[in-house]
């Protein structure tokens, strides 16, 4: 394979060594990875609680501040793609795959089963719930993503440098990015996607599996598992394969176009008067409590604090730990747009689309537990949607329209890693050769099916957030190279 770099071998070289402890001793791989992950939190819960609401911050004063008018790329240059396929594709790489398993279960467990402060199952408890979902994924989340994304487009596009994450920290750091540190910073950011989607590819087979089994009774188990990782890699090759005008982009717009279908059902068959009344509640109350939310770490409350370290604190370490992969793809199909039109569309249109996502699912799997229609709180992650979907009208259409979304978001987001994990291995290629992806998209694959084997798939989350404190500190660094940056591109463009 041609232009590939040191970067490709030696985190090739990484993830033979943690697949191979895994796989060889996965119950000491997950107590080990449990317990450091657990250390991590504990002691830098507050360190990444500041740093999300810093990234917030900056999102929110780079838009309002004379900053915002600089264009990502030449003044000349206009954005690639259109303002809704655009979202669709940032969408769909983002968590898009993360509504669909997430989108009842959360909320569910926030009312019925931990809430954070609040009584289980009291009206409170059901107001709390929504406005944690939102929390949790909505402008925190996208602000990392955002600035990482920012970063990379500004020196990608309009400073002419690579597309690496080494290369955004040289004007600290100048040639030395290019030598043994920038490698470290590179294979780090390679590390953390590799694992990140191969971690979806387990968690998305699992939840394929499920809907299957209630649509058509197909097996739950490995074997079934296994098919359709299978099935999933040879699809997201193909689509990596067609290139990014093709593949991910028609694939991000059907995402779209289900995703729509898919809520709309929802929000028509389940209580649509209860969903337009909590999201309306909830924005109001996600809005007002921000900034408590934003910097609570619970030092005196014990039970709380934990419940902190196992939502809040994973939350804001997985996002982190997927900031170079979503990061780099949405800086790469974000050409030509300026900094306020990329970080407003960034940190407001996937946060507003989620409320109403949760709203929808969040509010009728509640509703459906507090009348007693069906105990949803008792059932696995991956089932609650589908046990849902059984409780109402068009059941049937329901799941099948949601085992299609959870596809095509696979699909996406795995072919998107591939595209990305292309550029970070051939020194930061706009166009990664095919022979490249197809290398990284079996690998993430082999991954996957190794660990979910040996019930690996936990230890393999608690790695990426351990990965997640030392990209902090770069996105830290980045932050700091980006503003000297962009105020010495001001004074130019002021000339």
């Amino acid at each position: 394979m041609k232009n590939i770099s040191k970067v490709f071998y030696i985190t090739i070289f990484l993830v033979i060594l943690a697949v191979g402890y895994g796989a060889l001793s996965p119950e000491n791989f997950e107590v080990v990875t449990s317990n450091i992950k657990n250390f991590i939190a504990d002691t830098f819960g507050w360190y990444y609680i500041i740093l999300l609401s810093f990234l917030l911050a900056l999102s929110i004063f780079l838009i309002l501040s004379p900053y915002g008018k600089i264009r990502l790329g030449k003044d000349t240059d206009r954005p690639q793609f259109s303002t809704i396929t655009w979202i669709a594709m940032l969408f769909s790489a983002g968590m898009g795959i993360g509504l669909v398993f997430y989108g009842a279960a959360e909320p569910l467990s926030h009312f019925a089963v931990n809430p954070a402060t609040a009584e289980p199952g009291s009206a409170e408890a059901f107001k709390e719930s929504l406005r944690q979902t939102f929390f949790h994924w909505g402008f925190h989340a996208w602000a990392v993503y955002g600035i990482v994304a920012l970063s990379l487009a500004f020196f990608q596009f309009r400073k002419g440098q690579p597309g690496l994450i080494s290369a955004t920290l040289k004007p600290l750091f100048g040639k030395k990015m290019e030598g043994p540190w920038g490698t470290l910073v590179d294979v780090l950011a390679v590390f953390a996607t590799v694992f990140g989607v191969a971690t979806s590819l387990g968690f998305g087979a699992v939840q394929i599996n499920a809907g299957l089994n209630y649509l058509f009774d197909v097996p739950i188990g490995i074997q079934s598992q296994l098919i359709i990782i299978a099935i999933v890699t040879v699809l997201f090759i193909i689509s990596a394969w067609s290139g990014l005008s093709k593949g991910i982009k028609y694939l991000s717009n059907l995402n779209l176009v289900l995703a729509i279908a898919l809520l709309a059902l929802v929000v028509i068959l389940g209580p649509t008067l209860l969903i337009f009344n909590t999201f309306t509640d909830s924005v109001g109350g996600y809005l007002s409590s921000l900034i408590e939310l934003s910097f609570r770490t619970s030092p005196l409350n014990a039970e709380n604090r934990e419940w902190l370290d196992a939502w809040t604190i994973f939350y804001w370490s997985w996002w982190i730990a997927w900031a170079p992969f979503v990061g780099m793809f949405i800086a790469r199909v974000s050409k030509g747009r300026t900094i306020k039109e990329f970080l407003f569309g960034v940190l407001v249109v996937p946060t507003v689309i989620g409320a109403f996502w949760f709203s929808a699912f969040g509010s009728t799997a509640i509703n459906i537990q507090s009348t007693g229609i069906q105990d949803l709180a008792s059932a696995s992650t991956e089932l609650v949607v589908f046990e849902m979907f059984n409780t109402m009208p068009l059941s049937l259409i329901l799941s099948f329209v949601a085992i299609l979304l959870i596809i095509s978001f696979f699909i996406t987001s795995a072919d998107s890693a591939t595209f990305v994990l292309g550029m970070q291995s051939t020194n930061g290629s706009l166009t990664p050769p095919n022979t490249v992806k197809l290398t990284w998209g079996i690998i993430q694959s082999t991954i996957a099916v190794i660990l979910l084997s040996v019930n690996g798939l936990t230890a393999l989350q608690n790695t990426i957030i351990i990965a997640a404190l030392p990209f902090s500190f770069v996105i830290v660094l980045m932050v700091i190279a980006l503003m000297k940056s962009l105020k010495e591109e001001l004074k130019l463009m002021k000339k």
